[in-house]
């Protein structure tokens, strides 16, 4: 079982969202918090493993919550306001969801959470180490020493500390966060949001918020990131009417 905490001012709000959790049965629900200041309490005093909080609260925010914890559980936000995303994925969150949020998105919320959990526990013998190569790089899983070739990756997926490589028909995790993941690969991955870094090769559709990639992978777009994409890497190969 793993030790949750649900935080939001909005009782409305705190009545759904416990209602959602209290029906996954790896979730723990430990105490429910009008506010802030009261988790910081049951925080210091309980094993929490998860917290599933609101940002937008008064006294002490939820972003400003988990800047003040020393002991930080994984965070999940909770909110209605968009632009609080890049924020909280700065800050290490492992999810944010947009209210109002369903059971579905829920579940899928703290199962990603479980699993860094379980990926964390399991750090003091896995070490990962990318080595840039022309064509294909290693690293190393409970399995042993893994190499992968550039090409057949389709995207990398943030998990706090760890991150997630999706191939074709297969899936490794490494203790490598993306932000180091960004600063080794070669010129044909690209950042496009907070949390996924693109192999550009694996691009099929380009949309208003997300990319769709080979193999049927969707992951979303920032604006900024839509924007770089078109004047570095579509327009270069977009067939145009006239030949300049």
């Amino acid at each position: 079982m793993y030790n949750c905490l649900i935080v939001d001012d909005n009782e409305i709000e705190r009545d759904a969202i416990t209602m959602h959790l209290g029906k996954i049965p790896n979730l723990n629900i430990v105490s429910i918090c009008k506010d802030g200041v009261e988790a910081v309490d049951i925080i210091n005093k309980n094993q929490i493993d998860i917290v599933f909080s609101d940002i937008n609260m008064p006294e002490l925010s939820g972003t400003s919550l988990l800047k003040t914890l020393k002991n930080k559980p994984v965070f999940i936000f909770i909110t209605s306001h968009n632009e609080y995303a890049a924020e909280s994925f700065d800050l290490d969150a492992i999810d944010f969801v947009v209210k109002p949020a369903t059971f579905e998105r829920l579940l899928k919320s703290a199962n990603k959470a479980i699993e860094y959990i379980e990926l964390r526990k399991a750090a003091s013998f896995v070490k990962s180490d990318i080595k840039q190569e022309d064509e294909y790089f290693f690293f190393r899983e409970t399995k042993g020493i893994t190499k992968l070739k550039y090409s057949d990756v389709i995207y990398m997926e943030s998990m706090g500390d760890f991150s997630k490589i999706y191939t074709a028909d297969d899936k490794h995790i490494i203790l490598v966060g993306l932000k180091n993941l960004e600063k080794q690969l070669p010129n044909q991955f690209m950042r496009v949001h907070k949390q996924y870094i693109i192999n550009t090769n694996a691009i099929c559709t380009l949309t208003t918020h997300e990319v769709h990639l080979e193999h049927k992978y969707i992951v979303p777009v920032s604006a900024a990131a839509k924007q770089e994409l078109l004047e570095n890497v579509i327009e270069k190969k977009t067939l145009s009417r006239f030949k300049k």
